[in-house]
């Protein structure tokens, strides 16, 4: 992306997506590392933003006090460090601009914000003093603004969240407070201390009750509570205040010295820190899921509901699923097309196209699918491929059938005259329609690549010649009575021979075909199970990172005397791992309940039952 492109549009107080940002993102298959930046405006967000894309220009900087971002901007660039992944960024439109009159959109635009993010940036100007921390109420609100939970969206109370605050933990971003024009010391009661620990001291609960207590505790705690991995980066001014207006024009020799060996580190934090975006459950979001995400959660919003981050992976999941169904029948159909074009071929030759052509499929179905908890979608890419299978065995018959009946027609055609000339209607002639014959079918069965109707075309064809062959049998009059009826036993032997092969042609074939089935089922269950234990891994990494963040905050909060709100954060956190208990869903549970319903599913998707069916249906 040479430049950004509004990704929401904040117009006439209502929230839209723009469809070509949409666009672009659903042509996006890497995996993305998602970064907005909030604050107030006019605080220098877009510059952070341009720096990010290693840019001097991008997002507008604008040199006036009116804010010059609105809604939300995107700008996709490939990742400096993670190979294969994008870096999305997402600059937003300032809080706070007096021109919008109306402000009802800050703190949508702020969850949304959060809720598309692997980082989050706050910026602000100045220090962190009180105000700065409230500047950002917006967090105080977010348990109205975001629900985790389906069962728990429709309601506004934040008990209906099993887990509480480490429930939120799981799935928000992480946090850096970056502060511009920052002029103070870095010292606290004398000490240097680090950018981290002034913004910890920032953020310290004061003791006691009361109201001016509560109230300046609030924001504190929603920050420490749904943000625990933070980080803080101070910028000295990066050049006099004349030459602020010009700043997007300047030379980067130009800036202060120290404000770009902050940018840098900033920099350099962000692209080794920022995870892949991940959502609930922990799947990796590509650039295509990322635009699905925008449009469920601004859709929520313009309808006046609350997003929910598992009904919007639900919604995803049935997009993706399906998308991924279709993706593989692409692939099957695609890689059956090589043998396609040599019917007919032997079963042998079908049924190892078959089963690469399959594992194919089904790797990218693995590759592109995620929360297909019963396997409803695995199973239906299973049931295509066993009826597109189907019918390619049945075309591979027709085009067996049609080489045979043609090849059987030429090698008799000599005979066919004969027969008109006469020649086989002389004393001996049955010897000689014999003797032809007999070199006729060894001729036939020397010639190679015939297909799997090999063996039941000639039965049907000695079948049908038999009565002519009788003919020629009963008009010899060099044979006796007794010969012709030993020749007609060795006839009917000769035939049941044949229709026995015939027979075993098409077992083998059945059997060949069933088997295929039992492998291709095999493939998909061993596949399965290797993404839903590795899904499960992930979850277990959530949990354990979420209650690791909880247990450290309590341990703060004991340590700063607050031994009532440790108290809470330790109910918090018991209820969090009741409703979370790692492996509660593990290998027991997949090997008792998911798999048994898979292999079921997968049963009635077999390729001999769909054949069977066509056959029937082709019959009739």
């Amino acid at each position: 992306m040479d430049s950004p492109m509004c990704l929401v549009e904040n117009a006439d107080g209502e929230l839209h997506v723009v469809p070509g940002a949409i666009k672009y993102l659903m042509g996006l298959n890497q995996k993305v590392v998602v970064v907005s930046v909030v604050g107030l405006y006019r605080t220098g967000k877009s510059y952070l933003m341009n720096k990010l894309a290693g840019k001097r220009k991008g997002f507008a900087l604008g040199a006036t006090i009116q804010s010059k971002t609105k809604g939300i901007w995107m700008w996709c660039v490939p990742h400096p460090e993670k190979r294969d992944h994008t870096l999305v960024l997402l600059d937003t439109e300032g809080l706070g601009d007096v021109e919008k009159g109306d402000s009802k959109n800050d703190a949508w635009i702020f969850s949304l914000a959060i809720l598309l993010s692997s980082t989050l940036v706050y910026n602000s100007r100045g220090t962190i003093d009180n105000q700065a921390v409230e500047n950002l109420q917006y967090v105080s609100e977010l348990t109205e603004r975001i629900k985790v939970n389906s069962s728990s969206a429709a309601s506004s109370s934040h008990d209906d969240e099993e887990g509480g605050d480490a429930q939120f933990v799981q799935f928000f971003p992480n946090f850096v407070w970056a502060i511009r024009d920052f002029t103070l010391l870095l010292e606290i009661d004398g000490r240097n201390v680090t950018e981290d620990e002034y913004l910890e001291h920032s953020l310290e609960l004061r003791k006691g009750g009361g109201k001016k207590n509560l109230m300046y505790n609030l924001p504190r705690e929603c920050i420490r509570n749904y943000f625990p991995s933070r980080k803080c980066f101070v910028f000295p001014t990066p050049t006099t205040p004349a030459n602020m207006p010009h700043l997007d024009s300047m030379d980067e020799a130009g800036l202060c010295g120290s404000f770009r060996k902050v940018a840098d580190t900033f920099c350099r934090f962000i692209f080794q820190e920022s995870r892949t975006k991940t959502v609930k459950g922990g799947h990796k979001v590509t650039g295509r899921m990322l635009g699905h995400l925008v449009n469920t959660y601004v859709e929520t919003i313009a309808k006046g509901s609350v997003p929910c981050l598992e009904n919007a992976v639900l919604a995803m999941a049935q997009i993706e699923n399906q998308a991924a169904v279709d993706e593989g029948q692409v692939v099957y159909q695609r890689g059956m097309e090589e043998v396609k074009a040599l019917f007919p071929v032997d079963m042998g030759q079908i049924s190892a196209h078959h089963l690469r052509s399959d594992h194919q499929a089904t790797q990218a179905f693995m590759k592109r699918s995620f929360k297909d908890e019963n396997g409803d979608f695995l199973k239906a890419l299973a049931v295509a491929i066993a009826k597109h299978y189907a019918v390619l065995l049945i075309q591979n018959e027709d085009a067996s059938e049609k080489k045979c009946a043609a090849l059987l027609e030429k090698l008799s055609a000599p005979m066919a005259q004969k027969i008109k000339e006469g020649i086989y209607t002389t004393p001996g002639g049955y010897e000689l329609y014999c003797s032809h014959h007999d070199n006729m079918v060894a001729q036939y069965r020397a010639k190679p690549d015939k297909g799997v109707r090999a063996e039941e075309i000639l039965e049907q064809f000695l079948r049908e010649k038999s009565l002519e062959k009788n003919s020629i049998l009963q008009a010899d009059k060099k044979l006796t009575e007794n010969e012709k009826k030993i020749h007609e036993e060795k006839e009917r032997s000769a035939v049941l021979e044949q229709e026995k092969k015939a027979a075993e042609e098409k077992r083998l074939e059945m059997e060949r075909t069933m088997e295929d089935d039992r492998r291709s089922k095999d493939e998909k269950l061993k596949q399965m199970e290797e993404k839903t234990k590795e899904e499960m891994k992930q979850q277990e990494r959530d949990f354990h990172r979420a209650l690791e963040c909880k247990v450290q905050e309590q341990k703060d909060l004991l340590e700063k005397g607050h031994k009532e709100k440790a108290d809470l954060m330790r109910q918090e956190i018991e209820e969090f791992k009741k409703s979370n208990t790692p492996g509660k869903e593990g290998g027991g549970f997949l090997e008792s309940t998911v798999m048994p319903v898979l292999r079921f599913g997968l049963d009635a998707a077999n390729t001999f039952f769909q054949y069977k069916l066509m056959k029937g249906a082709f019959m009739k």
